[in-house]
C-alpha cells in the first residue's frame, strides 16, 4: 500500500474509504484503516515517515548532534538527589556518570552508613529498548519493597517485591498494574491496582498475601463506572489504607485499618455528581478538601474519624472566591496550605495550636514554589521546592521552630558560563476576544530588542486543569542562549486563575482554549515581541489538539508548530469506548453520543476540520505504544494534512517505535528528540550554529 519514495517525495499512503455516521451526520474517513499496529503495512507507513524526516532534516544532523551534547553537557551526570528520612533509614536517588538510570540506594540511621543498593536501574534496563521502574513501597518493618517495571511504554506495570536483607525477588509477580502498591501494617499484606486489558482503565483494587498464588489475590474494590479511575493508598500517618474513586468531577473514597487489613472497607462518603473531596488523617480526624455547597476553589473541612459523612464535616479554612486551595501537607505540629492566588503559587503555614498564620515570601511573578517530599509525620522541617524561568530549581528545608530556610540543593548548570542575572522573566497579560485577561510568562535573554524580528516559542497545554507553571529549564538555554523568546499562554482550561479559569475552557466552553491562544499570540505580535515570520507554537498530547485547532483556525500566525503526540482525531477516539481512557473523559470534552457535543467537538476536532490551505511549518511526533493518545491519531492528521495542503512548507512525522506517551525512557535519550525538534525550529530561522 506504501509507494516506494525518494527523500525528495513525501510518503504518499493508500486512501480506503470508510464512512463514520451518527446523529444523521456522516464523516469519511480515509486513513482509519492506520489504526491496526498489527497490520505491515501501517508499520510500513510509519517507518516510511521516518525515512522521510530523517532525509528532510538530514543536513541539520550535525547539528542535532551537538545540540544533544549541549543540552546533556548541562545537566551534572554524577548526581544524588537530597536524602529523605523514612522510618529509620536515609533514602538516596543517585545517577552515576554514563548511565542512563537512576540507582536507588539508602542508608541506616545515619548518612554516614554504609550504602545498601535496592534497585540499579541500568541493570534491570540492560535486556529491554524501553524500561520504567514505577513505584517503591518499603515495608513497615523496612526488609521489603514492592517495585514495579513498564518496558514497554504502556504504562502496563508488572509488581514484585524484593527482599531488601538478602537481595531475592520473590515469585509473586503481578500483571497489568497501574504500578502503584502500599503494604499493610502487618508487612505481608499489600494492596495494588489493576488495569482493565483492552481500556487501561485503572478499575480494580486486590489484596496480595505475601508468598501466596496471585491468582488467588483478593478483590476488594471493583470500579463499575467507566467514567472513574480507582487507586489505593496508606495515609502519611500509617494508620488507614484508603480506596479512592474518581472521575473528573466526582470522588468517592472508602478505608480500613491498616492493622486490620482483612477488614472490610467502609464509605467515608458516597459519590455525589459534582461532589469532589480528597482526605488526610491527622491524630483522631480527617482533613477534607472539598468542593462541597458550590465551593468552587475548594475549602478546606474536618471530621472525626468515627464520623466521616459529610453531614459531620466542619469548616477550617472556608471558601475564597480568588483562592485556590490545591493541596494540604500533615505534621505533627503544623498544617501546611499550598495555595494559588493570582496565578501564583503560595505555601501558608499554620500551627495546629492556633497560634501561628503566615506565608513564606516569594518575591518573583513568574516562579514555581510546591510543596516536596514529606514523609516524616514527626518533622519539624518542612521541604519544599522552588524555581522560576531565570532561576534553577532548589529543594529547601524550612524549619518551623527557628523560622529559618536552608537550601539543602540547587541545581546545577554545568557547561559553560551560566548566570541568571543574563536572562529576563516577566508576566503580561492579553486582552481576548471576550474581554478576559490572560496571563503570559516570558523568558529571554536580556538586552533583546522587541522590534518585532524575535524568533519565540509560544507554549500552552489547557486542559484537565492542569496548570504549567514557570519553571526553570537547563534545556531551554539553547534556545534562548541563540535568541528566541520563550512565551507560555496560561489558557483556559488549566486551574492557573482558579477553578473557574478550568470551568471556562471545557465541554461546550472549550473554544475559549483555542481562541485564547490565538489572541496571545496576536498580542505577542502586537507588542513587537515576534511576527507571524517569527512565531512558533508548540503543545503536547491535550496540547497538541490545542495545536491542531489554532492552525485550522489562523494557520497565518506561526511559521511552525511542534505537536508532540496530539490528541487530534477528537470525535473519532471519543466515540470509541474500547480506547484506552475515553470514557473517563467524557466530564472534560462531552460525551459525542449526545448530539449537543458531538456537533461542538466537531467544530474544534484538528482532523475532522483539516481543508484545503496553506498550513505553517510542521513537526509532529508520537510513540507506537502510546496508552494516553493512540499512535494512528498523529498519523492519520499528517496524512490528510499531506492531501489537502496547499502549501510546499515542511510536515514532518517521526513515531518513536519502542516507547509511549512520555518518549524515551533513559534519562539523556529524550534529549535527542528534543534536539530534532530544536534544529527543526532553528533550521526554520537560519540558525544552524
Amino acid at each position: 500500500m506504501i509507494e516506494k519514495i525518494e527523500l525528495s517525495k513525501f510518503p504518499v499512503v493508500n486512501k480506503i474509504y470508510k464512512k463514520l455516521s451518527i446523529h444523521d451526520d456522516d464523516r469519511i474517513d480515509n486513513y482509519y484503516w492506520l489504526n491496526d499496529r498489527e497490520n505491515p503495512d501501517v508499520i510500513d507507513y510509519l517507518n516510511a515517515e521516518n525515512d522521510y524526516t530523517k532525509g528532510v532534516m538530514q543536513h541539520t544532523e550535525a547539528f542535532q548532534k551537538n545540540l544533544f551534547e549541549e543540552m546533556k553537557g548541562r545537566i551534572k551526570e554524577e548526581d544524588n538527589t537530597v536524602p529523605y528520612k523514612l522510618n529509620g533509614y536515609w533514602y538516596i536517588t543517585r545517577y552515576e556518570k554514563g548511565s542512563d538510570y537512576p540507582v536507588y540506594v539508602r542508608k541506616k540511621e545515619s548518612l554516614e552508613a554504609p550504602e545498601e543498593v535496592m534497585f540499579d536501574c541500568n541493570e534491570m534496563a540492560k535486556e529491554h529498548s524501553y524500561f520504567n521502574l514505577g513505584g517503591i513501597a518499603i515495608s513497615p518493618d523496612n526488609t521489603l519493597a514492592v517495585f514495579s517495571t513498564d518496558t514497554v511504554g504502556r504504562r502496563q506495570y508488572t509488581i514484585q517485591v524484593k527482599n531488601l536483607i538478602t537481595g531475592e525477588i520473590y515469585s509473586d509477580k503481578i500483571l497489568n498494574t497501574t504500578g502503584s502498591a502500599t503494604w499493610a501494617n502487618d508487612n505481608k499484606t499489600m494492596f495494588y491496582s489493576m488495569k482493565d486489558e483492552v481500556t487501561l482503565r485503572s478499575h480494580k483494587i486486590f489484596k496480595h498475601k505475601l508468598h501466596s498464588d496471585t491468582i488467588k489475590d483478593i478483590e476488594v474494590f471493583h470500579e463499575a463506572d467507566e467514567t472513574f479511575n480507582a487507586f489505593v493508598y496508606k495515609t502519611k500517618s500509617k494508620k488507614y489504607i484508603v480506596i479512592g474513586s474518581s472521575s473528573t468531577l466526582s470522588s468517592e473514597y472508602r478505608f480500613i485499618s491498616a492493622d486490620a487489613p482483612d477488614n472490610d472497607f467502609k464509605i467515608f462518603q458516597e459519590r455525589e455528581k459534582d461532589l469532589e473531596y480528597s482526605i488526610a488523617h491527622y491524630k483522631d480526624a480527617f482533613y477534607i478538601i472539598t468542593n462541597l455547597d458550590g465551593a468552587t476553589n475548594f475549602k478546606l473541612l474536618k471530621t472525626n474519624e468515627n464520623n466521616t459523612g459529610k453531614k459531620y464535616w466542619e469548616t477550617v479554612l472556608p471558601h475564597r472566591k480568588e483562592v485556590l486551595l490545591e493541596d494540604i501537607e500533615i505534621f505533627k505540629d503544623y498544617l501546611v496550605v499550598n495555595e494559588r492566588e493570582n496565578g501564583l503559587n503560595k505555601l501558608r503555614v499554620m500551627s495546629w495550636n492556633g497560634e501561628e498564620d503566615y506565608y513564606l515570601p516569594f518575591n518573583s511573578e513568574t516562579y514555581t514554589a510546591y510543596i516536596g517530599n514529606n514523609p516524616d509525620f514527626d518533622s519539624q522541617v518542612m521541604r519544599y521546592g522552588y524555581n522560576s524561568l531565570t532561576s534553577p530549581s532548589s529543594v529547601i528545608d524550612y524549619n518551623f521552630k527557628t523560622k529559618q530556610k536552608e537550601i539543602k540543593k540547587e541545581q546545577e548548570v554545568l557547561g559553560g558560563n551560566f548566570s541568571k542575572e543574563n536572562y529576563e522573566s516577566k508576566r503580561v497579560w492579553a486582552t481576548v476576544r471576550d474581554g478576559v485577561k490572560v496571563p503570559i510568562s516570558l523568558v529571554y535573554k536580556k538586552g533583546i530588542k522587541l522590534d518585532g524580528t524575535n524568533p519565540l516559542l509560544q507554549y500552552a497545554y489547557g486542559s484537565y486543569g492542569s496548570t504549567t507553571d514557570p519553571s526553570f529549564s537547563s534545556i531551554r538555554l539553547s534556545l534562548l542562549d541563540r535568541g528566541f523568546i520563550y512565551a507560555i499562554a496560561h489558557i483556559r482550561g488549566g486551574e492557573y486563575l482558579g477553578r473557574n479559569w478550568y470551568e471556562n475552557g471545557k465541554l461546550l466552553t472549550k473554544l475559549n482554549t483555542f481562541h485564547d491562544f490565538i489572541d496571545c499570540s496576536k498580542y505577542l505580535i502586537a507588542q513587537n515581541y515576534t511576527s507571524n515570520k517569527h512565531l512558533y507554537a508548540y503543545g503536547g498530547s491535550a496540547g497538541g489538539l490545542l495545536m491542531g485547532a489554532v492552525i485550522n483556525m489562523n494557520p497565518e500566525l506561526y511559521h511552525g508548530v511542534l505537536a508532540a503526540v496530539p490528541f487530534v482525531d477528537v470525535v473519532t477516539t471519543m466515540l470509541d469506548d474500547t480506547i484506552p481512557l475515553t470514557t473517563g473523559e467524557y466530564d472534560e470534552w462531552g460525551n459525542p453520543n449526545d448530539p449537543e457535543y458531538y456537533n461542538y467537538m466537531k467544530s474544534y476536532s484538528p482532523y475532522d476540520n483539516v481543508e484545503a490551505k496553506e498550513y505553517p511549518n510542521m513537526l509532529v511526533t508520537t510513540g507506537l505504544h502510546d496508552s494516553q493518545v493512540q499512535y494512528w491519531e498523529p498519523a492519520k492528521w499528517v496524512a490528510k494534512l499531506r492531501e489537502l495542503k496547499t502549501d510546499s512548507n515542511k510536515l514532518l512525522l517521526h513515531t518513536d517505535m519502542d516507547s509511549g506517551h512520555g518518549g524515551a525512557s533513559g534519562r539523556f535519550e529524550s534529549l535527542k528528540e528534543v534536539a530534532l525538534e530544536y534544529a527543526f525550529l532553528l533550521d526554520l530561522e537560519g540558525i544552524r550554529g
